[in-house]
């Protein structure tokens, strides 16, 4: 039996392990594969990629061999960006396209992101940085209390925000994979209506799911099952049906 692969794009100035736990909660017959970009994390010390173009070069050389088998993408803010530009990359070069493309928290890539024009002010102070997150979650107490650990998220950030500008520059093409996006309830940061949006970059399927919580509803439990619930919908057929959620 063939498990389907979920492969998983992490939010700007996070890394993989924003995923921890989603495979028990996600189910058994799907494999969880969190994708880690460079800068973070085990790839600490390789340089932070900040171009679209650069990135899914680097992402079908590394991923490539694991599309060769029904796969899906969920991306989540910065992530959703990442997943559909790399999901039209392997339309055009004419490669299987994922099942289904998830995307999570993030205004659709034709919508303007006010977060993306108050941080490219030249010189902008890491205060500032802060001040333009209005979601109480962006910066958890605990890590403003480490300034190491803080001046490394915030020049992760930085490079994550300019590589967000980048994904957005490029011209926007639907994509002819099913689209599922997912809001979450009190996300103080994107409007549903901009995620909504998302249905004019697919020429197939579209949803849009209410999730419980903040812009980082990812990190909760209901994340990884809305997530399950959809590729239940829409999966291939793997051999079985997909196992429900647990958790």
């Amino acid at each position: 039996m063939r498990r389907l692969n979920l492969l998983c794009f992490h939010h700007a100035g996070a890394g993989a392990m924003t995923f921890a736990g989603w495979q028990r909660r996600v189910g058994p017959d799907v494999n969880v594969l969190p994708v880690r970009l460079p800068g973070r994390e085990s790839r600490l010390r390789e340089g932070r990629i900040t171009q679209a173009a650069r990135l899914v070069e680097e992402l079908e050389d590394d991923l490539g061999p694991l599309l060769e088998s029904p796969y899906a993408f969920y991306g989540h803010s910065l992530g959703a960006l990442v997943a559909y530009r790399f999901a039209l990359h392997r339309a055009r070069m004419g490669r299987r396209l994922p099942h289904m493309l998830g995307v999570g928290a993030c205004a659709a890539p034709q919508l303007p992101s006010l977060l993306l024009d108050t941080t490219s002010v030249p010189g902008l102070s890491d205060e500032q940085l802060i001040g333009s997150l209005n979601d109480e979650e962006s910066m958890p107490a605990a890590l403003l209390q480490r300034p190491e650990w803080l001046s490394m998220t915030l020049d992760t950030l930085r490079a994550d925000l300019e590589l967000a500008r980048s994904l957005r520059a490029g011209p926007v093409t639907a994509v002819p994979c099913a689209v599922q996006a997912f809001a979450g309830m009190e996300d103080q940061m994107v409007a549903a209506a901009d995620i909504q949006a998302w249905q004019r970059c697919t020429t197939a399927d579209f949803t849009l799911h209410s999730v419980p919580g903040a812009h980082f509803f990812v990190r909760g439990h209901d994340a990884p099952k809305a997530v399950a619930q959809a590729l239940r919908e829409t999966a291939p057929h793997t051999g079985s049906p997909l196992s429900p959620a647990v958790g």
